[in-house]
């Protein structure tokens, strides 16, 4: 297993999108080839970047609401296949199923909701359930995968970019997902303590 992994292509799904024009220009300097939804997918485009959409991949629309986009086998799959199991290459091949190298995601401000004093309508509604599973899926499969997990990332993705181009070892893949099971962890503990009250 190569310990050094090329970043093609990247999933792109944020809720602020403050800091990431820098990022993107790099990435797209390096080659890589941008998928997102929405919003993001919009500012992507706006910056004059090419952007594949989601649904294009998955052949679903957003639904429900804006509730479900990711979460799909294309999508998921992507991010949690193991690059160095033939078995996994093979369901890859049979199943249409693109590598995703890079995941960036900003989560719904669930905390700023609450402090703000929204209803539980609305604070239910921005408990982040795509990007929280995209997170996992990333950060789990870190020997592949390199995982963004929040917008307080963006600049040692960039620093890495500017150091190493487009790949990365597999410490800053590891040292990133540690990140990232600390954003999950803080962001469940904050539902949680919403719930508990």
């Amino acid at each position: 297993m190569s310990e050094t992994k090329q970043i093609k292509t990247a999933l792109i799904s944020v809720y602020h999108k403050d800091g990431l024009d820098e990022l993107l220009a790099k990435l797209n300097a390096e080659g890589v080839r941008f998928l997102s939804t929405g919003g993001t997918q919009n500012f992507i485009e706006s910056l004059g970047y090419d952007c594949q959409a989601v649904e294009s991949l998955t052949s679903y629309p957003s639904i429900l609401g804006g509730r479900v986009k990711t979460l799909h086998p294309k999508i998921f799959g992507g991010i949690l296949a193991r690059r160095d199991r033939p078995d996994d290459s093979e369901q890859m091949k049979q199943f249409e199923i693109p590598t995703i190298d890079l995941v960036i995601v900003d989560l719904y401000p669930f905390e700023q909701t609450v402090s703000e004093g929204a209803s539980d309508a609305e604070i239910i509604e921005k408990i982040d359930i795509g990007g929280i599973s995209l997170i996992r899926a990333g950060a789990k499969n870190f020997n592949d995968v390199v995982i963004v997990p929040s917008k307080a990332e963006y600049p040692v993705l960039l620093n890495l970019l500017n150091k190493n181009g487009a790949q990365t070892d597999i410490e800053d893949r590891k040292m990133l997902a540690e990140r990232a099971f600390g954003v999950s962890s803080r962001y469940d503990s904050a539902i949680h303590a919403w719930f508990a009250k």
